[in-house]
């Protein structure tokens, strides 16, 4: 599904591109294909990653490619590569099967942590960036990192909050909130996310959008939880736009002190 060319005061735009919805959703995890369906649907997100691993490419049945092409923009991702030699050749695959130069780069340096190798993630993006595509890295909490992921072409950097999976939330908001002050391309909050309000802070400290998968596919209720996180991210972004009141270690009366009774 094209994303729109036309955008609203307050769009995602990414590398030309202009989305409504700031919330990236994946589509791993799910108890079955109807309730992913259901909780894409309700998340109201445009953009949906799916592992290239995950979709046939023989033509053999039904895919993913079937079931969500025709109703959102695919975002394809190279998950379980360990390697930028892997990642470059899953991206090329990814276009062909998909027809689409939009990637989703991972690259994991860690098995047990699945923390990504920031080295080949570099080297990955300028290479891939030199041969038409659109690189969206996955990388760790590190603003140099993310800035020399940006000088190597990144249309938009996405640092983890926490590892993968961990529901943890975010670990180091003093750094993501750097890395949001000082990117010269959008950043979306990777991993880690584990409920609504989790996803209301990122939006609160800068970051263009939130990527999330297990903490609405492993909820009790994915599609309940899809909608709060629909909401949370609207919310985050609302309150950045009309900015905090500074943190004080003091009180100050919301009333004015003039005209109380015995005055």
């Amino acid at each position: 599904m094209p994303a729109k060319t036309i955008a609203d005061p307050d769009s995602l735009v990414i590398a030309g591109q202009s989305f409504t919805s700031r919330l990236f959703i994946g589509t791993s995890g799910y108890p079955n294909q109807q309730i992913m369906l259901d909780s894409v649907e309700a998340s109201g997100a445009e953009l949906v990653t799916v592992a290239i691993r995950r979709i046939s490419l023989d033509g053999a049945g039904e895919s993913l490619i079937d079931v969500l092409g025709g109703r959102w923009r695919l975002l394809p991702n190279t998950a379980g590569c360990a390697t930028a030699r892997d990642a470059i050749l899953t991206a090329q695959l990814a276009r062909e099967a998909l027809g689409t130069s939009w990637i989703k780069l991972e690259i994991i340096g860690d098995r047990e942590t699945l923390h990504p190798d920031s080295e080949q993630l570099i080297a990955a993006t300028e290479t891939l960036v030199r041969d038409g595509f659109t690189v969206l890295p996955y990388c760790g909490d590190d603003p140099v990192v993310c800035r020399k992921l940006a000088g190597a072409g990144a249309a938009a950097v996405m640092p983890l909050g926490s590892p993968i999976g961990s529901g943890m939330g975010l670990c180091n908001p003093y750094n993501i909130e750097l890395i949001c002050r000082r990117s010269p391309v959008p950043v979306i909050l990777d991993a880690g996310i584990g409920t609504a309000s989790d996803a209301a802070l990122a939006m609160e400290l800068g970051c263009a959008g939130v990527l999330l998968n297990s903490a609405v596919a492993k909820a009790l209720d994915p599609r309940r939880m899809a909608g709060a996180m629909r909401d949370a991210v609207a919310a985050g972004r609302a309150a950045f736009l009309a900015g905090r009141i500074p943190k004080r270690g003091y009180a100050e009366p919301s009333s004015p002190q003039l005209g109380l009774v015995g005055s």
